[in-house]
């Protein structure tokens, strides 16, 4: 006999982490490693939460909805990196893109790794859509789903009235990042560059929405290790990845995230595999993006007073955050939370 389906919340319920994500997920992606001092937080909250916060929302209630785990939500981050850097902002492709800010000496290192005929550098996508699934769209979705309680943690927020009211959401504040020309350059990529984008960005989807991701993984008994050195392992590939900006180091860095994934994959099928590991792997760049954020200068001149202030603003968020959602997890039961 079938299982009943469970009552569906009420919305003062539903909607606060909704409110939550739309507005960690572009704290996330621009300000958490320091790209903007402490007075452009606010800005960077209300500009790009329709576009960073939206897509994350959607991401998280489609595998929600579905029964899908975490290698669909990966899959449909990346698959929103690809499209974010390559038609949104389409500074995957645009070689002035990052002229007028401070990380303009980055282009040389870009073009050492350039893909001949679709003329975008290796390097870069690597970092922009690797940040678009770590930081943009997992780690907001890990720390919002751990502060919840373990039957609310992987149901869905939203139905479809919401669904459709954060697509627009989403839709809007994309329009809005691509007609301004200024943050382009005036640049447009060329008809074969937005065919490879496409390209891309369906074989993602398509590979994301497989039934396979929704059957649950066998269980068994392995000795999944303790939370932190999943942690450690997901750091590794941020360490690893900038041992050389050429096409050996971005080899090192794909071999590196493909060992991390597939280790994950293999410990998270234990039954001892919880919430804890998976909020450690999806917040280890999180905390090391905070960490380096005193190193990395924003992307426009700040005063030092404001950029330290953006600096201990992050510290003090991240740690509050991460902090908060450990301990919150120690009244949860042990549940499976496995990768598929």
């Amino acid at each position: 006999m079938p299982a009943e389906p469970r009552p569906a919340l009420p919305l003062r319920r539903r909607l606060p982490p909704v409110i939550a994500l739309l507005l960690l997920a572009p704290w996330a992606a621009e300000c958490s490693w320091g790209g903007f001092a402490i007075d452009d937080f606010l800005p960077v909250l209300i500009f790009l939460g329709p576009m960073y916060g939206g897509a994350a929302i959607l991401i998280r209630e489609t595998a929600r909805h579905l029964g899908a785990g975490w290698p669909t939500i990966v899959l449909l981050a990346a698959a929103f990196g690809v499209l974010q850097a390559g038609l949104v902002d389409q500074s995957l492709f645009n070689p002035d893109f990052l002229d007028d800010t401070q990380y303009a000496d980055t282009r040389a290192a870009a073009e050492a790794t350039l893909v001949p005929g679709l003329e975008f550098s290796l390097r870069q996508a690597f970092d922009y859509v690797g940040n678009h699934i770590v930081l943009t769209i997992c780690a907001p979705i890990v720390l919002i789903e751990s502060f919840l309680g373990a039957d609310r943690r992987l149901r869905p927020w939203l139905g479809r009235p919401g669904l459709v009211v954060v697509g627009v959401l989403y839709l809007l504040g994309s329009l809005l990042i691509f007609s301004d020309s200024s943050g382009r350059k005036d640049f447009l990529a060329s008809p074969l560059q937005l065919a490879f984008v496409a390209a891309v960005v369906l074989a993602l989807v398509a590979t994301a929405l497989l039934p396979r991701w929704r059957r649950p993984s066998p269980r068994r008994a392995r000795r999944a290790p303790h939370p932190l050195w999943v942690g450690l392992l997901v750091v590794l590939v941020r360490f690893g990845s900038d041992l050389t900006p050429s096409w050996t180091g971005v080899a090192i860095a794909l071999g590196l995230a493909a060992i991390v994934a597939a280790t994950i994959a293999y410990w998270s099928s234990d039954v001892r595999w919880g919430q804890r590991h998976v909020l450690t792997a999806g917040c280890a760049s999180l905390v090391t993006a905070a960490a380096f954020a005193y190193l990395v200068p924003p992307y426009s001149p700040a005063s030092p007073a404001a950029a330290l202030a953006g600096d201990v603003a992050v510290t003090v968020i991240t740690v509050a955050l991460v902090a908060g959602a450990w301990w919150r997890l120690r009244a949860s039961p042990a549940v499976h939370v496995g990768a598929s």
